[in-house]
């Protein structure tokens, strides 16, 4: 009996020492988002967690609740603001020793001249039957009105008409930049409907770069330019310059600034010299998303430069709101505008082909009437000129000028010497009045560097990403303490509960 017991008594070395192990129980999904809640970092779930009782759970969960809340509204606050795109200008003066020196435009204030004018507008003006007469002596108000319709007519035939306006040479008496001698090839013309030829000095050139063009202490200057300037009031044509009995207009603007000296030129009286002394001043605007200024210059715009011998203009807003004006008088009436010649290229409008418009007659309202119906309508600016934004980088030159008498007697017998041995004809009374000629005529101007320093205005986002990052910390972190390694508490809570769910999925248990 013993005997069989023991043959059924399994020896205790032979149990494996597995089955002696308390069988462990795997956590459950509550226990997980307990143990996460004790341990965390971000504040009030402990207390949650830790609570013995309704009323200070209710208490903790309330807190968390509402300071969530105000964390999420300043929080989505603070992201609404960044895609706002604020911005702030901030004003440095920088040095700058050596800098391009502007350029500078003049012209006659009278558009045409009498002499080289007066037989082909009578025969313009004899053809339409406003005159019938072969004097070039007498002048009359008819005749001066047809003028602008003659020159419309050339234009319009693709004529050229630069020899009915004052040429470089007939002007220009002395040319020096730095103490070095310039001349008029150091020049550009291009037209202006109301000055007739003007003429550009340190215009930057398609063909060269900004090595090309003159810098301020170049020959060891400052930047100075010398203009010594002859009017020609005697072959101005009666009527045209209205109430001004000579004089000259001048611009000073940037070596890529397209020169819009119809609006912003300057007057100079004769019998004077005119100092204009300059400070330089670059505003930079931030492109998309934070402001809608643009550098892209648009076809109609390329071939408005084109008339510019070559110069190499930036887009200019301005110029912009000229031609979309344009395309739209093209478009109501078949012409644009006769009082801007160079801007005769059109965009037809959902096209990018580029048509050179004829000038509209002066006596057609039609393109008046369409310029002001387009400055009225809201919605058609929109259609026509929503493309013309501000220029990203804008530079201005803050003039100062002042004036003296001149010329000296010296200079006076310079100034007649020149007008002697050009090819223009002299007064009647020269020979007696040359003197009062003279100081009727004679314009000096000099240009000038005033100050090395340079303002610069600049655009700069007044949020940035960084900014926003350390807002949204900073903001979790006051109201709730949440941190990135608390973020990465709660991954690794939903991956212990993924991997719970997973388990009970496969094993069921």
């Amino acid at each position: 009996m013993i005997q069989e017991m023991n043959n059924k008594v399994a020896p205790i070395d032979s149990v494996h020492h597995q089955a002696w192990k308390p069988e462990q129980r795997k956590p459950r999904r509550r226990s997980i988002i307990r143990e996460f809640a004790l341990n965390t970092s971000t504040h009030g779930l402990p207390g949650i967690a830790r609570s013995e009782s309704k009323h200070n759970c209710l208490f903790w969960t309330a807190s968390f609740v509402v300071f969530l809340a105000v964390m999420t509204f300043f929080i989505t606050q603070s992201i609404r603001d960044y895609f706002s795109y604020p911005t702030q200008t901030t004003l440095s003066y920088v040095v700058e020793r050596s800098q391009a020196f502007p350029a500078v435009t003049f012209c006659n204030y009278m558009p045409a001249r009498y002499d080289h004018l007066i037989i082909d507008v009578l025969n313009y003006t004899n053809s339409l039957g406003i005159t019938n007469t072969s004097d070039t002596t007498t002048f009359t108000v008819s005749q001066a009105v047809a003028i602008r319709e003659f020159l419309r007519h050339k234009l319009d035939a693709n004529q050229s008409i630069t020899e009915y306006f004052f040429s470089i040479d007939s002007m220009l008496i002395n040319c020096t930049y730095n103490n070095l001698q310039c001349t008029s090839s150091d020049f550009i013309t291009f037209l202006s409907s109301r000055y007739g030829s003007c003429y550009t000095f340190n215009a930057k050139l398609k063909n060269t770069s900004y090595t090309g063009i003159r810098y301020t202490n170049d020959n060891g200057g400052v930047g100075q330019l010398k203009l010594r300037l002859y009017a020609h009031s005697s072959l101005y044509v009666p009527y045209i310059s209205e109430e001004v009995a000579a004089g000259m207009v001048v611009m000073i603007h940037d070596n890529t600034q397209f020169p819009q000296i119809d609006i912003v030129g300057m007057n100079l009286a004769p019998g004077f010299k005119h100092q204009l002394n300059y400070r330089k001043k670059a505003n930079y605007f931030l492109s998309a998303p934070y402001t809608d200024c643009t550098d892209k210059i648009p076809l109609a715009m390329k071939a408005m430069f084109d008339r510019y011998e070559g110069a190499h203009y930036a887009y200019s807003q301005s110029a912009c709101f000229t031609l979309c004006v344009q395309a739209y008088i093209y478009q109501e009436c078949g012409c644009v505008s006769p009082v801007e010649w160079s801007a005769r290229s059109v965009a037809v409008p959902g096209t990018n082909r580029i048509v050179v418009a004829s000038l509209c007659a002066a006596e057609n309202p039609c393109y008046t009437e369409a310029a002001i119906r387009l400055s009225n309508s809201t919605d058609l600016w929109d259609e026509f000129c929503s493309d013309c934004t501000q220029e990203c980088t804008k530079i201005e030159y803050l003039v100062t000028p002042s004036l003296s008498k001149a010329p000296s007697t010296y200079f006076a017998y310079v100034t007649k010497a020149f007008v002697e041995a050009s090819s223009v004809p002299l007064p009647t009374n020269w020979s007696t009045n040359w003197i009062t000629e003279v100081e009727q005529n004679f314009v000096s101007v000099e240009i000038m560097c005033e100050s090395i320093q340079v303002e610069n205005y600049t655009q700069e986002a007044s949020l940035n990403a960084a900014g926003v990052l350390s807002n949204v910390g900073g903001l979790s972190g006051l109201w709730i303490g949440v941190s990135f390694l608390s973020i990465m508490e709660f991954v690794e809570m939903l991956y212990r509960l993924l991997r719970r769910q997973y388990q009970i999925y496969c094993y069921g248990a």
